[in-house]
């Protein structure tokens, strides 16, 4: 079923022209196309099924710098500053607090990665606290068990995902930006190689700036412009049940399963980083890069069942610009929940935390995350086509970073200085191959 999402208006024309055309409505998207509409552009936003379907509204709804790869530990840092500006900037509300994130463990293995990212963590100035085993306890105490250790980091939070994407859509409208869902872009159009508009399911808009933050979509989408972006959707499960559970923390992880506090009051709970693997042509195609990934986590990826082929976003067929596109097949990514993971999630989570009992379950959705072969997303220009900007791969973490990347987006589109480095996001990385072949963008 669909995750809980609220709904945005549509901007009732499409513009003609426009100084830059977000496509995609996820929350990386939407804020690339607030932060453009804050510096004056006229921005239109396309999203092919609603804003915030996928999975921006299929995730934990966590906003962390605990345990960030270091190229993205400064875009982390960045967003929660974004978040909390956000709501006073724009008078929406995504429901970001800065509730605190908690790890609990007993695993001195695992407590000895955590305290080496805490070393690390204090050479940028990121504040993360190590519990002992009395700490750790007391603060896991709806738990009812005792724990090794843990990890407290206090400035990060959660924002609410059934909300974020839309209160950003919304604040685009308020700056004048047009926001329009069951809108695919099919393409674009090009003069002497340089990008000069997106051309949708509706009509083409004029413009000398794309930017694709189309999420799972994103690769198939630059297959048709020939550019060679590595990319592969792992399927999630989340659980959600409903309010009743009274002392549990905001937002827990331990090695058994995550839970977290929903704007309702209730929680959803996953277990980290399992996932199923439904096979594609795409995902042959890029297996090569993708095979030392998934060899690293083949204890938590299962193989999956035909859900990627029928839903189309890994697809390798060509497109016409003037017919019905995959995109408009399938409006929104809505896959099918892994029954198995659930019942291990929930029978994993009463058992952890006994105020769940006082709970029942309330929905579950599943939710392809768009990953890159070392786990960071691709940001940038791509040279081969002037003026379309590359914004996908988040693999699992954009929710958390998207203020950040949106404005990072909008830094590059306007020549800005940077808010973070941008070299590291840059999908230029990806043109060696595996096998340390150079790939065609």
């Amino acid at each position: 079923m669909p995750a809980p999402l609220k709904l945005v208006d549509t901007s009732p024309e499409l513009p003609e022209a426009a100084d830059a055309v977000v496509i995609g409505g996820g929350i990386v998207g939407v804020f690339a196309a607030y932060y453009l509409a804050r510096r004056g552009m006229k921005v239109t936003l396309v999203e092919k099924g609603r804003i915030g379907a996928e999975q921006s509204s299929r995730n934990w709804g966590w906003c962390r710098q605990q345990n960030r790869d270091a190229r993205e530990l400064p875009m982390a840092t960045k967003s929660l500053d974004l978040w909390e500006r956000f709501a006073a900037e724009s008078g929406e509300d995504t429901g970001f607090r800065r509730c605190g994130l908690l790890y609990l463990s007993n695993s001195e293995e695992e407590l000895a990665g955590w305290a080496r990212w805490r070393d690390f963590a204090r050479t940028v100035g990121v504040t993360t606290h190590m519990l002992d085993s009395a700490q750790a306890t007391e603060r896991g105490r709806a738990t009812g068990k005792p724990w090794k250790g843990g990890v407290f980091s206090p400035t990060d939070g959660t924002a609410d995902p059934a909300s974020a994407a839309p209160a950003v859509a919304r604040a685009i409208l308020k700056l004048g930006g047009t926001v329009h869902q069951s809108c695919a872009a099919r393409g674009i159009e090009t003069e002497g190689g340089r990008l000069t508009g997106v051309v949708t399911e509706h009509g083409t808009i004029r413009t000398k700036t794309a930017v694709l933050a189309g999420g799972a979509w994103a690769s198939s989408f630059c297959r048709q412009l020939g550019i060679r972006f590595p990319q592969a959707a792992v399927r999630s499960s989340i659980l959600a049940v409903s309010p009743g559970a009274i002392g549990l923390p905001d937002a827990l992880h331990t090695a058994a399963v995550s839970v977290t506090r929903r704007a309702d009051g209730g929680y959803t709970l996953a277990i980290s980083g399992r996932g199923r693997v439904d096979p594609t042509p795409q995902q042959l195609r890029f297996s090569p890069q993708f095979l030392p990934m998934f060899v690293k986590r083949w204890r938590s990826l299962a193989p999956g069942g035909l859900e990627g082929f029928r839903s189309g976003h890994e697809t390798l067929a060509r497109w016409r610009l003037d017919a019905p596109t995959p995109m408009e097949r399938m409006r929104i990514l809505d896959p099918a929940v892994d029954k198995a993971i659930m019942r291990l999630t929930h029978s994993r989570a009463f058992d952890l935390l006994p105020p769940l009992k006082n709970t029942s379950i309330a929905a579950a959705w599943a939710g392809y995350i768009d990953s890159t072969p070392d786990g960071v997303p691709g940001i940038g220009e791509i040279a081969a086509v002037p003026g379309f900007i590359l914004a996908a791969g988040f693999s699992g973490h954009g929710f958390g970073i998207g203020p950040g990347a949106g404005h990072l987006i909008a830094d590059i589109v306007t020549g800005n200085e940077p808010i973070v480095d941008p070299r590291p996001y840059h999908p230029n990385r990806f043109r060696k191959s595996a096998w340390g072949k150079v790939a065609d963008f």
